[in-house]
Formats: structure tokens, C-alpha cells, sequence
């Protein structure tokens, strides 16, 4: 059989497409305000708490060589412990390389549907990621690892001040610019032993370091060497913490029904026509954010009223019902 030489191209083309590189061709989560980011603004409503303390330990500003200073000190200095624990602000506590931060929480973070809580770091764009690990724990000693990929290139060193494509990032805390937090789900680590997904008290955060030499380097979940800005020798170098915001915990629960005595959602999950019902006599304001704190949706309701969600994503929506009095009513929106 003799092949056109159309069909010799598209065979070519084939062959050259298996022999791309994975970290070519995948595509994750873009950077924060474009569609399909999993960014969430520090000022999102799903936000309902944040850690109450932070211990930090810090790391060498230049791994590979520890004789290397900053202001006479070999490891990051800049920011407080403090700046760790509480609401992001753009205060920040720089990690270092392979240097680490615990945060904990008053009140325990649960397993629920979507992301259970967000770390923020304070990248001044969406291309100058400083990345780092995210672990947690129930109790202080037995630690699991959300698994992260990072499909960066490694053979070549990603400089002092380059850049990294946050599509090619998953799992990673950093991925995502100043004010915006990076969102994990325990549901990604139900199958761990050790841990109890309706109780975890700590976050523990750490420097990836960022280094592509073998002795220095960290690898992600599929063992790819992770590669970031390195080196960066300062005192603000390696991963700089702002925050750890809480979205689920074991007292601050959404319900999952979407119903109570003053305020009915019905049906919850929606799949097309959502009807509000409420017990009180008087207007109630109603506005409807995604996760990252996006409004979709303002609208008023009195006793009865139905809203059209079929433009919207599947997904999980939060929905705030203000009140005359100036209370207000929190409710978790399922959209099939």
C-alpha cells in the first residue's frame, strides 16, 4: 500500500505528539480572573475562619551553600510568626529554603464538598511563584501530604527572578498571586491512614526549595524534581506565608440541605429553578458568590421567590440571605 504524502505528514505529526513531554501538553488551573481558576480572594464569603497560631521554622537562603549571608544571617529573617496565624492580610513570615511553617486551629477543619481551606502566599504576579508543600494532621504527629504535581520544566534551572506557568502547577501552595489562596480538598487524602478527616488542628507548610540539583532537590507525587526561582539569597527568600483561611470546620458547618426553620432552599441540589422560602414577612436581600468570592447573582426575596441557576457551573455556590435587622443567613448552593 502506497501512502499520500498527506497522510506520511499526519503520521509524523502523531509520532512527534507521543514524544512531547508530559509537562508540555498538561494544563491545570489558570492564574487568578481567568476562567476556570481555582482562586479564592482572601475576602470570599466561603472563608469562616483562619489559624489561630503559627510556629515557623526557618530555612537556609541558600541551600546549597550555607556560608552564604543576608544581613549576617545564612537564613531568611523577614516577617514574624505572628503574620502567619490570622486573616490574610499581606503580612508576611519568608520560609527560606526547605524551611517550614505549623499553623494551628482552634477549631477543627472537617471534610465536606469542595476545598476545606486555601493557603495564601504574596507573589507580586501570577508568573513568580514561590511554591511549597501542604501536609496536615489530627494530631501533631502523624503528618499526610496532599499529592501535588509540577510539570515545570527540569532541565534547566529556573532563575533568581524567573517565571513558572501556574497551569502546570497542582497541589502546591504559592500558585497563586498575593491575595489570592491556593484551595485544597481532604477528600484527596480519604484513603490515608493515621488521620481523621473531620479533625484536622494543623497545617504544615514547606518550602520546596525550588533547586534542580540532585543533593538539594524536591520531587512531586509522580517524582518530578520541582523547579522554582533558586536561588534566592535574601532574607525575604523561599516561601513567604500570609495565611491559612478555613472553610469548613466542625462548628461552622453550611448546612447541607440548604433548609432551616427561617430560610428554605428547595431543591438543593438545583438543577435548573432554585425557590427560596422564607418565614419572614419582610424582603430579605439574597446573594449568590462561587468560592473565590465572584457575586453571580444579587436578588431579592419575599416569602417565595425562583431564581434560573441553569447558566451557572456545576458546583458548589454559597448563598447569603440579608435580613431587614441586619442579620443574615448563610447557605451552602449545590448546582448538578
Amino acid at each position: 500500500m502506497k501512502l499520500r504524502i498527506d497522510q506520511i505528514l499526519i503520521i509524523i505529526l502523531f509520532v512527534n505528539l507521543l514524544l512531547i513531554p508530559g509537562y508540555i501538553l498538561a494544563q491545570y488551573a489558570p492564574p487568578a480572573g481567568q476562567p476556570g481558576t481555582t482562586a479564592m480572594y482572601k475576602d470570599s464569603s466561603a472563608f469562616i475562619g483562619w489559624a489561630s497560631t503559627c510556629t515557623i521554622e526557618r530555612g537556609y537562603i541558600n541551600l546549597a551553600d550555607t556560608t552564604v549571608r543576608y544581613n549576617a544571617s545564612n537564613k531568611t529573617t523577614y516577617g514574624s510568626y505572628l503574620y502567619g496565624s490570622g486573616p490574610a492580610d499581606e503580612l508576611v513570615v519568608s520560609l527560606g529554603d526547605h524551611g517550614s511553617a505549623l499553623l494551628g486551629f482552634a477549631t477543627p477543619i472537617v471534610n465536606r464538598d469542595g476545598p476545606d481551606f486555601a493557603v495564601f502566599e504574596n507573589s507580586f504576579g501570577d508568573a513568580f511563584l514561590e511554591l511549597g508543600f501542604v501536609e496536615v494532621s489530627s494530631d501533631g504527629h502523624r503528618f499526610v501530604r496532599f499529592p501535588s504535581v509540577s510539570l515545570t520544566q527540569f532541565v534547566q534551572q529556573i532563575n533568581t527572578f524567573d517565571t513558572i506557568d501556574a497551569t502546570k502547577i497542582y497541589n502546591l501552595a504559592g500558585k497563586y498571586r498575593q491575595s489570592y489562596g491556593t484551595p485544597f480538598d481532604l477528600e484527596e487524602i480519604k484513603d490515608s491512614s493515621g488521620i481523621d478527616l473531620n479533625h484536622i488542628i494543623y497545617v504544615r507548610i514547606t518550602d520546596v526549595g525550588g533547586c534542580i540539583q540532585t543533593p538539594y532537590a524536591t520531587y512531586d507525587s509522580r517524582g518530578h524534581k520541582i523547579n522554582d526561582p533558586w536561588p534566592t539569597p535574601f532574607d525575604t527568600g523561599g516561601f513567604d506565608l500570609d495565611a491559612v483561611g478555613v472553610i469548613h470546620d466542625s462548628t461552622k458547618i453550611i448546612p447541607d440541605d440548604g433548609n432551616s426553620d427561617v430560610i428554605r432552599i428547595c431543591p438543593n441540589p438545583v438543577v435548573k429553578l432554585m425557590t427560596v422560602v422564607s418565614a419572614v414577612p419582610d424582603q430579605v436581600g439574597l446573594t449568590i458568590t462561587d468560592l473565590t468570592g465572584r457575586i453571580i447573582l444579587n436578588g431579592t426575596c419575599t416569602l417565595k421567590a425562583t431564581f434560573d441557576l441553569s447558566v451557572f457551573p456545576a458546583g458548589i455556590y454559597i448563598a447569603r440571605f440579608s435580613m431587614q435587622d441586619g442579620t443574615s443567613i448563610t447557605k451552602k448552593v449545590v448546582k448538578n
